[in-house]
């Protein structure tokens, strides 16, 4: 992975170890800051990511109303993105963000009981 440190700012590397660590609003400060002072193509990219790891972080305390209107936010900033991005495959995260959020978002409860499932949990491992 040294030649992807090289080739991409370190705290979007920096999230994604966060992210992969199940410390989603870790990942969620550090992507921020990149998005905040970033003007390019990613900007949207990046808010799409921050939102991803918000509602894996409302979802696992239980938050499950945030966790799916944030699940619905962040589809639309990373369609955008598809199929791939910064090395990130785009489809496949949603892909496992959405089996994820599955039973929050077929559940009709305002405020669903539903527990997250840690092997549903997703992955970010950006292609080499």
């Amino acid at each position: 992975m040294s030649d992807t440190a090289e080739t991409y700012d370190p705290r979007y590397l920096a999230g994604i170890r966060y992210f992969n660590e199940c410390e989603f609003f870790e990942a969620h400060e550090v992507w921020e800051d990149v998005w905040q002072e970033y003007t390019g193509p990613a900007r949207k990219f990046y808010q799409g990511l921050i939102q991803v790891a918000v509602c894996l972080h409302h979802f696992g305390n239980g938050n499950t109303t945030g966790a799916k209107k944030l699940y619905n936010s962040s589809r639309g900033y990373l369609e955008n993105y598809q199929p791939h991005f910064m090395g990130l495959n785009v489809d496949k995260l949603l892909a496992e963000l959405q089996a994820c959020c599955a039973e929050i978002l077929a559940s009709e409860e305002k405020y669903p009981d539903v527990e997250i499932v840690v092997d549903l949990i997703p992955e970010i491992h950006l292609d080499e």
